[in-house]
């Protein structure tokens, strides 16, 4: 739990040398399956949006009612809507009390936008390795990088793969300090039965335009502390709120999250799906939770391994014959294991993280909600564009 009594008061973002584009803003395999998709629902809410007036009002009654659907799914007492996941990460950690001179650990394979939001504090990012499995930071790395001057952990869920939160947080309830959860790739996922974002001591959800929950922008802040939802309040409202949700967002976001987890159930049959059908392939390793995990699939990752072919096969190859085939696959981050050391702090080598950035490849989540036609259609073409290149490398 955090302990404020070891935290100082607090002081009175794409990143071109952090990877690509945020994905809300990239082409190409995103028009693959338009997302989002028709919804009814959604035109139905926009439509009493306008008829009630409520479209204009600064906080009105879809607000209201998606702070409720948040408490009540995630279990908090406390929900902040904010106008993205990545100002909602520089806002939990102001609500943490992190301020300029501080250390914050973060994964070395993790979204820029993170390391960015530590730094716009005037804090110093440390960064520490991520799990081979789960694409997700690695608790058991967390002893060598505290320091007298650490504050707080940011943690993401990633790709499908769940952080492991009960160590985590056993670890910053030992050593006092904060923890951020992102969980804006894995709205509605699970770790030990309890809801990603919940976990931590701040939670942070997404509503990006290419999120499962879209609102083409926004987020909210997830905390059952009174005292730092009460710091996150005081340093966002400026006369009015300075980084708001709007009510059009809110409206449209309140269908989506009543059918959020009977989607995540269309999500996760299409991955098992496709990772039934690509299992015999070496060249794709998947990723693996542990079972106490029930993910969300905003994303589904492997490492992809040339070298398993004869020739080898890169991956840039490999994405541009697939993105030929209308196959929604792209590249993942390109995290910070190169990144400066004046600009952060290393723990340990970033052995994982390094694989990560140079192999990662992800299927973008659309298609697994396009139909089951859709979805065998596309397994088709990706074992097909397998099966040419191994068996031609015979």
């Amino acid at each position: 739990m955090f302990n404020p009594s070891h935290s100082r008061d607090e002081s009175s973002q794409g990143d071109a040398a952090t990877g690509p584009a945020n994905d809300e803003n990239r082409a190409g395999v995103s028009s693959f399956y338009p997302w989002p998709f028709a919804d009814k629902a959604v035109h139905e809410a926009l439509e009493r949006c306008f008829a009630d007036g409520s479209w204009g009002r600064y906080h009105g009654p879809h607000s209201i009612r998606l702070r409720e659907q948040l408490v009540e799914l995630h279990g908090v007492e406390h929900v902040r809507l904010c106008s993205s996941g990545t100002v909602a990460v520089e806002l939990a950690l102001r609500g943490l009390k992190v301020a300029a001179g501080d250390e914050v650990i973060l994964a070395g394979y993790d979204f820029p936008g993170n390391f960015r939001a530590i730094e716009a504090i005037g804090a110093r990012p440390v960064l520490v390795d991520i799990e081979s499995d789960t694409w997700c930071l690695d608790p058991s790395q967390l002893p060598a990088a505290i320091s007298p001057t650490t504050r707080a952990i940011v943690v993401s869920h990633l790709h499908g793969g769940m952080a492991d939160m009960p160590q985590i947080m056993a670890f910053a309830a030992e050593h006092g300090l904060g923890v951020v959860e992102d969980a804006c790739q894995s709205p509605g996922a699970t770790v030990n039965g309890r809801m990603a974002g919940a976990l931590g001591d701040v939670g942070v959800l997404s509503f990006g335009g290419s999120k499962v929950l879209t609102a083409g922008r926004g987020g909210a802040l997830l905390t059952r502390h009174a005292d730092v939802h009460q710091r996150i309040k005081v340093y966002t409202e400026r006369g009015n709120d300075a980084f708001p949700l709007s009510e059009l967002q809110a409206a449209v976001l309140v269908p989506q999250l009543a059918r959020l987890q009977e989607r995540n159930r269309l999500r996760q049959a299409g991955v098992d799906r496709i990772l039934t059908a690509t299992a015999e392939y070496g060249v794709l390793r998947p990723l693996k939770n542990r079972p106490d995990v029930r993910p969300s699939f905003y994303k589904l990752a492997w490492l992809f391994r040339g070298e398993q072919a004869q020739p080898t096969w890169s991956r840039d190859e490999f994405l541009a014959a697939a993105q030929a085939q209308r196959i929604p696959l792209d590249v993942g981050f390109r995290g910070f294991a190169i990144r400066s050391s004046r600009r952060c702090r290393v723990a340990g080598e970033l052995i994982h993280s390094a694989a990560a950035a140079n192999h990662t490849i992800v299927l973008h989540h659309p298609v697994l909600t396009a139909g089951d036609e859709e979805v065998e259609q596309m397994i088709a073409r990706l074992v097909k564009l397998l099966d040419r290149n191994l068996r031609s490398s015979d």
